[in-house]
């Protein structure tokens, strides 16, 4: 009996380290974030029942916008938090996810909220930028246009984000400097007669008394503008906050593809990221393998990449997607012409 004991009570002592072991995995936290190949979204199609790329209005006469197939799709990132042991090596064990430092992902000096309003500015910012993009694309002219109107201020409720600022007090003001230095001769308690256009409305006149501001000696109109090309009608992307600012590339070929007459993508599908500025310059983007990847598996042909991370992309090329090199919405367009022509396109 005294043998049996013995190797019961070894039993007993070699199982303690794997059974602590096993609380390690299930309840102790790491601070690593996974990233891996995210959600994948058509930009011309519809989500929860709305467009993605909504547009609404006329350009003159006739209908504005035109019929599209296939894909444009927009790629992102899927992020895990608050991993325990053993899915941080469940997760890295499956080849598909890459643990970062927490620290990388959210920064130890800035709260949560803090992080996501940042992120919520970055992708609005992103949204305008897609919007300038396309109608500069398209020739559409500049204008002085409103970009944020402060809430309560002057302006609240009498000029709206969007837009067009033509005249002042019956000076007409053709672009920012313009309209800056009319606003530079006001004080506070002035009254400017604003001549504006608006999305799918007619012209309108408002009158608005600047308040002051301790940041300037002038009135204080309470908007935000700067010089962007203008369009009639109205441009909205329903598109939570996911991709951040990388969705723009895609958004801004959305909007051209919806607003001339045949197919970018000649009913392929197409998938991208890249960042873009008001002026069309598309910028690098973080986590472009993962994006591959999951455009890869939602079934793209073609991807479309911004130059800056052609090296990156090189090092996980994915069977049958071709890897487009972009730096421009124009020769984002250009390349996806010249393939439907059967042409040769910038490649990584």
């Amino acid at each position: 009996m005294g043998g049996v004991n013995r190797r019961i009570l070894t039993l007993l002592v070699a199982l303690v380290p794997i059974v602590a072991f096993g609380v390690l995995l299930s309840v102790v936290t790491v601070p690593f974030v996974s990233l891996g190949p995210g959600p994948t979204f058509n930009t011309l199609g519809e989500v929860e029942g709305k467009q993605v790329v909504d547009i609404k209005g006329t350009a003159g006469s006739g209908d504005l916008v035109h019929p599209t197939s296939g894909h444009l799709n927009m790629t992102t990132v899927s992020q895990r938090d608050g991993l325990t042991l053993g899915q941080a090596m469940a997760l890295w064990m499956s080849g598909r996810e890459q643990l970062v430092p927490r620290d990388l992902v959210y920064p130890p000096d800035k709260s949560k909220s803090e992080i996501d309003e940042a992120n919520n500015s970055d992708f609005k910012k992103s949204e305008d930028s897609a919007e300038y993009a396309a109608l500069a694309f398209l020739k559409y002219p500049v204008a002085v246009t409103v970009q944020s109107v402060t809430d309560p201020g002057p302006s609240a409720g009498k000029l709206r984000d969007g837009d067009a600022i033509d005249g002042v007090n019956g000076t007409p003001v053709a672009n920012l400097d313009e309209f800056q230095a009319l606003l530079k001769k006001t004080k506070p308690g002035d009254q400017l007669v604003i001549d504006f256009r608006r999305k799918n409305a007619p012209p309108g006149v408002t009158t608005i008394t600047l308040g002051d501001n301790p940041d300037r000696d002038y009135g204080f109109l309470g908007v935000g503008v700067l010089d962007a090309p203008w369009a009639p009608f109205s441009i909205d992307f329903h598109l939570a906050n996911i991709g951040g600012p990388s969705a723009g590339l895609m958004f801004s070929l959305a909007v051209v593809d919806k607003l001339t007459t045949g197919d970018l993508n000649d009913g392929k599908f197409v998938a991208g990221t890249g960042t873009i500025t008001g002026e069309g310059k598309v910028g690098s983007i973080g986590g472009i393998t993962h994006k591959m990847l999951a455009a890869k598996e939602a079934g793209a042909s073609v991807f479309l990449v911004p130059a800056d991370n052609c090296t990156e992309a090189r090092s996980a090329p994915q069977d049958g997607m071709d890897l487009v090199k972009v730096e421009t919405l124009t020769q984002a367009v250009d390349a996806l012409h010249t393939i439907s022509a059967g042409g040769e396109p910038p490649r990584c």
